[in-house]
């Protein structure tokens, strides 16, 4: 399971590693007078044995994410995954963040133990909607110079970018020391495409893009297409070291969570 680790702090006394702004819920007793003095801001002193893991979640807010078909929409699928993960690392005192994107960074929150951490990413979560095109690997190039820490990546997204961008992208977050953990949501609409008859076909991120086909012409180049994708990302991602795993929309988040967290720690006691 994610936890059951021990706080990398080492000795008898701990020791400082950071400042960070101050938020509504933050224990007063940590705030940095002396830094109030010189700046007028309030600031947390943050040390090292006061948490377990640095955590950062990363969630794809892009359009197409909005796809629902005949289940919840990829995007409400992953903003309760996110919530659940959140709950689970800040429960269990591990700094945790958030940052949404789409083309760009949209909302970024950083890393936390604190409950009002946790208020805070669940306020976003709860007030981000999917909308936009989407650059996974560019958000990820421009993100990962901002870490100055070495952290636990969780990227939430339907993946839908180039492959050798992505793992370009991907690589250079394992170089820098960083555990990534890539957890992909699927429709099965997007796994099957059983749509029959002639379909409008309209891009959820581009504006008035749509096209008018039939789906039978399509379907075996489809399927063929989409297997070479999702076979070609599973298996870069586990040549690079980087945990992967798909949640189908059409599984309840908990049970799909609570596997995937089952597995990990199987895995790890390997």
């Amino acid at each position: 399971m994610i936890g059951q680790h021990k706080s990398p702090f080492k000795g008898s006394s701990i020791e400082f590693v950071e400042h960070r702004q101050y938020y509504p819920g933050d224990e007063i007793r940590h705030i940095d007078w002396r830094a109030y003095g010189k700046t007028g801001k309030y600031y947390i002193k943050e040390y090292e044995d006061e948490t377990n893991l640095r955590c950062w979640l990363l969630l794809d807010a892009s359009g197409s994410m909005a796809y629902a078909g005949s289940t919840v929409s990829k995007f409400e699928y992953a903003r309760y995954l996110v919530a659940s993960l959140g709950h689970l690392l800040l429960s269990q005192r591990d700094a945790t963040g958030l940052v949404t994107w789409d083309s760009r960074v949209r909302e970024r929150i950083e890393p936390a133990a604190s409950p009002g951490n946790l208020r805070r990413i669940m306020q976003v979560l709860e007030s981000t909607e999917p909308g936009g095109e989407t650059s996974m690997a560019g958000v990820l190039a421009d993100l990962l110079p901002t870490l100055k820490r070495r952290s636990l990546i969780f990227i939430v997204s339907d993946c839908f970018d180039d492959v050798d961008q992505l793992m370009a992208a991907l690589k250079q977050f394992r170089h820098a020391k960083h555990e990534v953990i890539l957890l992909r949501i699927v429709t099965p609409e997007e796994e099957d495409f059983p749509f029959t008859g002639s379909t409008q076909f309209r891009s959820l991120e581009r504006q008035n893009h749509r096209v008018v086909v039939d789906p039978h012409q399509l379907r075996a180049h489809y399927l063929k297409r989409y297997a070479e994708f999702s076979s070609s990302l599973e298996k870069r991602t586990a040549g690079a070291g980087i945990d992967f795993e798909t949640f189908r929309t059409t599984a309840p988040v908990q049970k799909s969570l609570g596997g995937f967290l089952a597995s990990r720690t199987r895995r790890g006691q390997k």
